[in-house]
């Protein structure tokens, strides 16, 4: 009897070209936060050379956060429609542009201009990268994906205070903006002459890495047949979507005031602002993989994927409202940011669930759910720096209003979770 051939002769490894793809959203989601971050640092210097009072740079915030929210469906449904590729070759090239544009700004005007037209061409970038994992990663790795990307969006974003402290003192703001800018420049070339929509089209997979995505890449195929009214009418999909209103409401005070906040309700300088505010982002980028952690636990022990996910978010909702409030009660400004550091941890325990059930729920057209998912959310983040702007008016530049009302806001999202099923396909009759 001849011998039996090894088991490495006959299964063939799947190679890892499909790991790239997350290499690419990584880098993306820091360029990202690096982009975003920076004009909250940058706000008092902006403040001072432009004549804008709080309520007007709140709508500075804001502005680019609602351009963002109301192009991030369209964006979304473009990456379904003609895939990524081409889609966020367009979206980094102009929210490039506008990145060096904000440094151009001569007047309140010309800045509410610029940030709105930033928020535009920055609009769609996650719902594409979401669309890419759905095509180009198995199932069963596409939470994990989710959490490394969130994971380096949060500490692009967290690292850069201390960059943009660096960068000001030596160009100014002005140009600090142009020098950022660059970066999406770079990124967008390599990507879009690396990347396709459909694996199957890169020569580097092997027959296994083929065959573990052949399922997945049928995702790939351009359709625009988005099922529009099954999305309106599915109360899924409006929970999904006011649960991360909720979210991003009280998150993107982050991005937002904190610097202000340490400066003005704190007192503090200039350099142990730009470290305090490192923290937030920090522990929230450690929040996503927390949560990947957690996940294959809790699903053990419930034998449920959706019972897990829902604990996740209630967990975080909960442990983020709980700890803005907590964070009030603290004298010591290093006390208080810890505070606030973990509330932002709690907050990112929602996010890699948020998103898998975006990729779960839509299916072929998640790039176009999640789009909506987005754009809700961020209809929260514009909402925020806007009403925090005129609590510090109305309150005499008291901060605690703003950290109840986020509190509350977040208690908010757990309802949102008791009534959403986070895993049923919206085409699971087709």
């Amino acid at each position: 009897m001849a011998a039996r051939a090894p088991y490495s002769a006959i299964a063939e490894r799947p190679t890892r070209v499909r790991y790239w793809v997350i290499v690419f959203a990584v880098t993306l989601a820091i360029i990202t936060y690096i982009d975003r971050v920076c004009i909250s640092f940058a706000a008092l210097s902006m403040r001072k050379d432009l004549g804008l009072d709080a309520v007007q740079m709140g709508k500075v915030f804001s502005i680019f956060i609602l351009a963002y929210a109301l192009f991030e469906v369209p964006g979304g449904f473009l990456g379904d429609l003609i895939g990524p590729r081409k889609v966020l070759m367009r979206i980094v090239l102009a929210w490039s542009f506008f990145t060096a544009a904000t440094g151009w700004a001569w007047s309140y005007g010309s800045l509410l201009a610029t940030r709105f037209l930033f928020g535009v061409g920055e609009a769609g970038c996650f719902p594409n990268l979401t669309k890419a994992f759905t095509t180009w990663l198995p199932p069963r790795e596409r939470v994990r994906a989710q959490s490394i990307m969130w994971l380096s969006a949060r500490w692009g974003g967290a690292f850069t205070p201390p960059l943009v402290a660096l960068v000001i003192g030596l160009v100014g703001w002005r140009h600090s903006f142009e020098l950022f800018g660059g970066l999406g420049v770079i990124w967008a070339i390599v990507f879009f002459f690396w990347y396709r929509d459909d694996p199957m089209q890169n020569p580097q997979l092997n027959q296994a890495e083929r065959d573990l995505l052949r399922h997945s890449s049928r995702m790939a195929a351009g359709h625009g047949n988005v099922p529009w009214r099954k999305f309106l009418h599915s109360p899924h999909v409006w929970m999904l979507c006011w649960q991360y209103f909720c979210l991003s409401y009280g998150w993107y005070f982050y991005l937002t005031w904190l610097p202000t906040y340490l400066r003005d309700g704190r007192h503090l300088a200039n350099l142990s602002t730009a470290w305090l505010s490192v923290i937030p982002l920090l522990f929230g980028g450690l929040g996503n993989p927390a949560c990947f952690l957690l996940a294959g636990p809790l699903t053990r022990l419930t034998g449920s994927v959706s019972q897990t996910r829902r604990l996740m978010a209630y967990i975080g909702f909960a442990g983020a409202s709980g700890f803005l409030l907590l964070s009030t009660k603290v004298n010591d400004p290093t006390l208080a940011m810890i505070a606030i550091g973990v509330a932002s941890f709690s907050n990112d325990l929602v996010m890699p669930g948020s998103w898998a059930t975006a990729m779960d729920v839509g299916g072929k057209y998640a790039g176009t759910l999640s789009g909506a998912m987005n754009m809700w959310g961020n209809l929260g983040g514009a909402l925020a720096p806007w009403v925090n702007g005129h609590i510090l008016a109305w309150t005499g530049n008291n901060w605690n209003p703003i950290f109840y009302v986020a509190s509350g806001v977040y208690l908010l999202g757990i309802v949102c979770w008791m009534f959403l099923d986070p895993v049923t396909p919206l085409d699971r009759e087709e």
